[in-house]
């Protein structure tokens, strides 16, 4: 096996392979399409530009609701919630809904008064639950996005990137609360019909969300993610005109030109190294755990193990021993922790007896 000296892990984990795919023409300004279930990106385009997100700053807003609160709780709508400009599920001053409504209205009508509603239930105010957003942002590792309100309406110090929305979406996702309600078509709460504004749930197969978002400074901002055979995708565009047809390309191109393998097993022998003083002079090193990646038709992963190539005995069969790299090409996709495959006991020279000591040296 070829053994290199890898730099720094982090440097080479955060580098990123791109697909040539029909996804260049498409018209956002800034996009990016995300394997969710390796986490590789397959497409990127100025996704770390930092810009307004508008109401796709939904996203958090829901996720925070589902995570911390019970979404069958009631509550009594404030004043505060009422009359607030852009989109609307049209709140009235004490009518009592659910949390699970509110998200209905939240994420199908894209309703701002919902989103005062609901920070306001789970955070005190406004400015109390937008810094539980903000504190949510910095545990998902979004370092681009900081939030100002529960909606998205227009503020210089409320941004995000695409790829950071990648990363919220994909982790949203995860949420059963959250991925039923962006999935939900229509739903009628009370006298109030409710159609989702996502038009890919009924144009892209297997399209399971998440979320549309205008203002005029803005531009038009879509965050989409679809589900074949297991396999999730999320895509991002902002201030994208063309926005449906190219989150349809986007997708269509990444589902059909990688699939998701299985590159390592659990268990499976990934090279052997030096044991240095030891009874034995190698010992194999076996993947503690399983590693899979979405692969294109062409490309050929190879492992590479980190460190010096050698260990000081004595090692035990199970002992963590370093690590491994999945690498494509010179860049590194996948770190896997290495164990290994037997105990080694230190070599220890035998003590002879003064005696015998004494007649080797009469001999001699």
């Amino acid at each position: 096996m070829k053994r290199i000296f890898l730099r720094t892990a982090a440097a080479l984990l955060a580098a990123v392979l791109l697909y040539p795919c029909q996804a260049k023409a498409i018209s956002a300004q800034k996009a990016i399409l995300v394997d969710a279930t390796t986490g590789r990106v397959l497409y990127e385009k100025n996704a770390d530009s930092r810009s307004l997100v508008a109401s796709t700053t939904k996203i958090m807003t829901a996720l925070i609701i589902c995570e911390q609160c019970n979404v069958l709780d009631r509550m009594r709508i404030p004043k505060e919630a009422v009359g607030i400009e852009g989109s609307s599920m049209y709140l009235k001053e004490g009518e009592i809904l659910t949390l699970q409504e509110l998200l209905y209205g939240l994420m199908l009508q894209s309703g701002n008064d919902a989103a005062v509603a609901l920070a306001i239930y789970c955070g005190g105010t406004v400015e109390g639950f937008a810094e539980l957003m903000n504190d949510k942002a910095r545990l998902l590792g979004m370092t681009g996005t900081h939030f100002e309100n529960p909606n998205g309406l227009d503020s210089p110090g409320h941004y995000s990137t695409a790829r950071d929305l990648a990363i919220l979406a994909s982790y949203a996702m995860k949420n059963p609360v959250f991925a039923k309600t962006v999935s939900t078509k229509t739903v009628t709460i009370g006298n109030r019909s409710l159609r989702n504004h996502n038009k890919l749930l009924w144009q892209v197969e297997g399209a399971d969300g998440v979320k549309t978002g205008y203002t005029k400074a803005a531009g038009r901002i879509l965050v989409s993610s679809a589900v074949r055979q297991g396999r999730r995708l999320v895509a991002v565009t902002i201030n994208d005109g063309n926005d449906w047809a190219d989150h349809a390309a986007l997708l269509d191109d990444g589902f059909s030109n990688y699939q998701v393998c299985q590159i390592v097993k659990k268990g499976q022998c990934l090279g052997s190294v030096e044991i240095m003083g030891g009874q034995e002079n190698r010992v194999n090193v076996l993947a503690a755990e399983d590693f899979s990646y979405a692969l294109s038709e062409n490309e050929k992963p190879h492992i590479v193990l980190s460190g010096p190539g050698f260990a000081y005995a004595p090692v035990a069969e199970g002992q963590e021993g370093g690590f491994a790299y999945v690498c494509i090409g010179d860049t590194a996709v996948g770190k896997i922790p290495v164990a290994y495959e037997k105990t080694v006991e230190q070599f220890v020279p035998e003590k002879k007896h003064f005696w015998e000591n004494w007649l080797e040296r009469i001999i001699k």
